[in-house]
């Protein structure tokens, strides 16, 4: 998304321009909603998600305090992820007779770190199957843990060419993450941690 989108969308946000705010719902709210619901949620907490992270982005930019240096889904993204995992921790209190049992920190940073790789698998995942069939076979044996040699002698090629096809398919592989905005969203996080 361009620099000039992204300001419409803000624009639009702070206006309460209710088309802007709607094409934007419609465009980016199955997203959040597969999230949710691949991580023990509902629909009306993918509902709920959603409607607290605009209202998070609405409320800074009216007050100012709106900074951000990566693109605005990035950036909600990232809203609608914290928002759900703070939910999830919540969730996770126990009440036994007006006590609150708290699962202890361990437990909670295994649960987001567990969420984090999922999706990590899912933004790699992706793109794995968006290469080509041979990029597919070449990789899957090297994570096989083939050598150069065995890989050669399964597929057919020659040893210097098996090397040069899996340089390329990760080259092509990692451009593909990179610009991901999951990906981007990820590694935001993580360096936060």
């Amino acid at each position: 998304m361009s620099d000039l989108e992204d300001r419409k969308i803000l624009e639009g946000i702070a206006a309460g321009d209710t088309a802007v705010i709607k094409t934007f719902y419609e465009n980016n709210f199955n997203y959040i909603r597969s999230y949710i619901l691949q991580n023990s949620g509902e629909e009306e907490d993918a509902e709920d998600v959603f409607q607290d992270a605009l209202i998070v982005i609405y409320q800074k930019l009216k007050s100012d305090t709106l900074d951000i240096n990566v693109s605005v889904l990035t950036y909600f993204y990232a809203i609608c992820k914290n928002k759900w995992r703070t939910r999830l921790r919540k969730k996770r209190k126990l009440i036994i007779d007006n006590e609150v049992v708290v699962i202890n920190e361990e437990v909670e940073a295994s649960i987001a770190e567990e969420i984090e790789n999922n999706e990590r698998e899912d933004v790699y995942r992706r793109y794995f199957l968006t290469l080509s069939g041979t990029c597919r076979e070449v990789l899957n044996l090297v994570f096989a843990g083939k050598n150069m040699k065995e890989i050669a002698g399964i597929t057919g090629y020659s040893e210097g060419y098996t090397r040069k096809k899996k340089f390329e398919c990760k080259k092509t592989l990692l451009e593909k993450i990179e610009k991901d905005p999951m990906y981007q969203e990820l590694k935001l996080t993580s360096e936060k941690q």
